[in-house]
């Protein structure tokens, strides 16, 4: 979507839309790009509602309050709407693998001096984790290939490795915690199945002590499909994304609450 070429357009698009008594009005494009905030995180933005006022062939104008419109990019919605629906709208946001928003307020129980509980939520501005569901390895390679899933940014820059393992449907974790006399024998790994475009089954990432590399293996129906040896960890996030990210995160998830039966993309 031209970004330039629609802003120069939004006055033309949203006339007849805006009170009489308004003069300026305020809009947001969604257009796969991540959102960034005044202080410069990166923000997850929340579902909104609101009436399709004008289409184009690259994007929907959705009126979201009394001067406010949000720009959808016609590309990446999961369904065109007619002008004048009501819709809901629900752009991409990181998530962790229960499910919930990454940027969900953790919780946790506390007690008082006299014993008794009290839960406490923390939320880290700009925070927003996907923690694997694995315990806390004895294998100090393994905790280090935990630490790296979590924390390494994925190739957008936006994403962390998890949040693309949330995308691609990464469920069913099991892992090699093996200690450090067996570390050659049965090397530390991770393994979780996935279900995207690119690729359904089985993979597995493994530490090769030996080179201090790692190795991606996918297996469908228990057999090898593809190996890729002697993976820095920096380059962990571009390997697996090559792998089995099919980009169909970025798609922004169209409702219709009211009208005729949109077309589905």
């Amino acid at each position: 979507m031209d970004t330039q070429a629609i802003r120069a357009q939004m006055p033309t698009l949203v006339r007849g839309h805006v009170p009489s008594n308004v003069r300026t009005f305020k809009f947001n494009i969604f257009d796969g790009q991540p959102k960034v905030s005044t202080l410069g995180f990166h923000i997850d933005p929340k579902p909104f509602e609101g009436k399709v006022i004008a289409t184009t062939d690259e994007a929907i104008v959705v009126k979201t309050g009394r001067a406010e419109f949000a720009v959808l990019d016609r590309a990446l919605v999961t369904e065109v709407p007619d002008e004048g629906a009501k819709v809901q709208v629900e752009p991409y946001a990181r998530r962790r693998f229960d499910g919930l928003r990454a940027d969900t307020p953790e919780e946790q129980t506390e007690f008082t001096a006299d014993g008794r509980p009290y839960t406490v939520q923390r939320f880290v501005l700009g925070s927003a984790p996907a923690k694997l569901p694995i315990p806390e390895p004895r294998c100090p390679e393994l905790q280090e290939l935990i630490q790296q899933m979590e924390q390494l940014p994925a190739p957008d820059g936006y994403r962390r490795i998890t949040h693309l393992l949330v995308d691609a449907g990464a469920r069913d974790f099991t892992w090699v915690d093996p200690l450090p006399k067996d570390i050659i024998a049965t090397p530390p790994a991770i393994s979780f199945t996935v279900a995207t475009a690119k690729f359904q089954g089985r993979v597995t990432v493994l530490y090769e002590r030996g080179l201090d590399l790692y190795a991606v293996e996918l297996h469908c129906d228990s057999e090898l499909v593809e190996r890729v040896d002697e993976v820095f960890f920096d380059a962990l996030a571009e390997t697996l994304e090559r792998l089995i990210d099919d980009g169909n995160w970025r798609r922004i998830r169209v409702q219709c609450l009211s009208g005729r039966t949109p077309v589905r993309h």
